[in-house]
This record gives structure tokens, sequence and C-alpha cells, in this order.
């Protein structure tokens, strides 16, 4: 139980990439949890599955399309991930680029990434891995 909130706690305050997969999978593991019929042998492989699944995307580069906002504001974006260091989006018309501010919990358009996301998107996507050159937050002091 204790694995399972914890993997819950990390992914609620980690970058908010392919949240509502990430969240699905805790909320499986979650209800398998509750599962009498389910031994406590067969749940532990299930909950390392969780936390490498986890593992698997700190070196990784990856583009997907998602919604950003909710109401009368949501849009449909590109989304380029850099490991759990930067999380970028561009809509899909071009017209408004940004990042998640790690900080602030909030997602901030910034015309000058730009450039940033065009190049992290070409990459993810098959282009020439040249040198990426990403915004990279800095580092935070962690406190529990």
């Amino acid at each position: 139980q204790q694995m399972v909130s914890t993997l819950d706690r990390f992914v609620q305050l980690d970058v908010p990439f392919l949240i509502e997969q990430r969240t699905a999978r805790v909320a499986n593991l979650k209800g398998l949890m509750d599962r009498a019929d389910v031994s406590t042998s067969e749940k532990y492989p299930l909950i390392l599955e969780g936390y490498q699944r986890e593992l698997e995307y700190r070196g990784t580069l990856e583009t997907y399309e998602g919604h950003l906002g909710t109401g009368a504001t949501a849009r449909t974006v590109e989304f380029a991930r850099l490991g759990r260091v930067t999380l970028l989006y561009r809509t899909l018309d071009g017209s408004e680029t940004g990042y998640w501010d790690a900080q602030k919990k909030d997602w901030v358009a910034d015309p000058s990434y730009r450039e940033a996301i065009e190049q992290a998107l070409d990459v993810a996507n098959g282009g020439d891995p040249d040198l990426l050159t990403v915004p990279v937050p800095p580092p935070q002091e962690v406190r529990s």
C-alpha cells in the first residue's frame, strides 16, 4: 500500500506529462491492492512494473499530442518532453509555444521557446539528432 501511495504522490508532484496514462496506471494499482483474490506475490511485481515505467521516462525524448487548458481556453497542442526535465508545448497551428514551469506549477506561454520546441519535435520525430538546445529549469531544493 505504501509503495502505491508513494508512486501516486510522485506522479502528482512530477512534471505533468502523459498525466492521464500515468494516473490511470496508479489508479489500476490502487484497485488491485483492494482485491483479495490477488495474492501479495502477484501484486508486488505489478507495483515494481509501475515504478519501472516511471524510471523509463528519465532519459528519453518524446513528443505526443494532448490538451492544454480547460473550458473555453482548452486547445490541442503538441508536447515535447525531454526526460523529466523539460516539457514544452506548441499549438497545432504554431501560433503559441510555451513550457511547464516546475516552480510555479503552471504553464507559461513564451514565444521565445519556438525554436527550441521546433528542434525538439524534429529530433523526436526522426530528424537529425544534432545537439538539442532546450531550456532547463534551475535545480530546486526538495523537502519532504
